[in-house]
């Protein structure tokens, strides 16, 4: 798929805008096509929750399109990603693929933890993707330890994580953090602040104005932007990327954006209230980019019909195909979990 080409006023303009970022117009249809594959892939999810056939929870990241996408993309392809369970996006960047994410949620045996899972709590070693656990918090040190070693092993790679507004208020993210600082490990933390760590305003979780703030205590650099927005997203994660390369440390950010449905599937999110939920939708990352792109002219209503029918064939494949594969075999299920008996034993002779 190709965007319009046109010699326009507008086009000029939007050329102009994405050269800030230092971006092409085909990094713009690339941005747009992983906001809305990471969009229909979560609605996917959903319906396949519905009808039972994922079981569990079913988290989406509906909100943070711009946030997950425009972060990754500015990655390189040997450096390490720690994404949390509202960062598919992130996951598609990277190059996962909709089939492993399916095979993943469904708990199927070929899937990358063989079934023992049904969430994002994955790693593919390939790709450089080390999925998030239950305990958010506890996986920024397991970033900074990938970063000391990267930096050990000179690899000149960096490491981008995640958090939530409520996981960057436990021990965790200020251990890790304060270690990062001193040792100037090249890592960059995203702190995707979406109003509610899971029913708790971000009224009642701390007291400074901004997240971001928090970065002057370790020295590093900090700054709060519109998590809604992909190009903004991307020209501060860009950023953070280079100083880190270089070997100036850590850096934090944070996007502020909205989290429009509830926890997980079976929250109904009736805490939110309906009018933060109005004044947000307005701020829809998806519908905002492609706004963007019908003013410079960049998408037609045609065009974007052939991205979202293109994109909605490619998931129902993989669905299908995901549904069809076996479960793990019975005889399997101790792998992984306990000690072979032969390990245990010591030879006395």
């Amino acid at each position: 798929m190709n965007f319009i080409e046109t010699k326009s006023r507008k086009k000029q303009t939007a050329v102009t805008d994405l050269e800030k970022s230092k971006l092409t117009s085909k990094d713009a249809e690339r941005l747009y096509y992983f906001m809305v594959l990471t969009r229909e892939f979560e609605n996917s999810i959903l319906k396949l929750y519905r009808q039972g056939k994922i079981v569990g929870g079913a988290y989406t990241g509906n909100g943070n399109e711009a946030t997950s996408v425009g972060s990754c993309y500015a990655l390189g392809k040997n450096d390490y990603l720690f994404p949390m369970h509202r960062d598919i996006g992130a996951h598609f960047v990277k190059g996962q693929t909709p089939l492993q994410l399916y095979l993943q949620h469904l708990a199927r045996g070929s899937g990358l933890t063989r079934g023992r899972d049904g969430t994002g709590h994955y790693a593919d070693p390939e790709l450089r993707i080390f999925g998030n656990i239950s305990h958010l918090g506890s996986m920024i040190p397991v970033a900074n330890g990938v970063a000391l070693a990267s930096k050990s092993r000179k690899e000149n790679a960096v490491v981008l994580t995640y958090i939530g507004d409520g996981g960057s208020n436990v021990g965790d993210f200020h251990e890790a953090l304060a270690m990062a600082s001193v040792m100037k490990l090249p890592l960059i933390l995203v702190i995707e602040n979406n109003q509610f760590a899971y029913s708790t305003p971000v009224s009642k979780q701390y007291a400074c104005d901004k997240l971001s703030d928090r970065a002057i205590g370790y020295g590093i650099p900090g700054v709060t932007i519109d998590g809604t927005d992909v190009l903004k997203v991307y020209i501060e994660t860009k950023k953070a990327v280079e100083r880190a390369r270089a070997g100036n440390g850590p850096s934090i950010i944070e996007s502020v954006t909205m989290r429009m449905h509830g926890h997980s599937a079976h929250d109904d999110a009736s805490y939110v209230p309906k009018e933060m939920l109005e004044v947000w939708k307005k701020r829809d990352p998806v519908e905002q980019f492609d706004k963007k792109l019908f003013q410079w002219e960049m998408l037609t209503d045609e065009l974007k019909e052939n991205i979202y029918n293109e994109i909605n064939r490619e998931l129902s494949k993989a669905a299908e195909e995901a549904v069809n594969e076996p479960y793990p075999h019975g005889a399997e299920v101790t792998e992984g979990v306990f000690a072979k008996p032969w390990l245990c034993q010591f030879n006395h002779t």
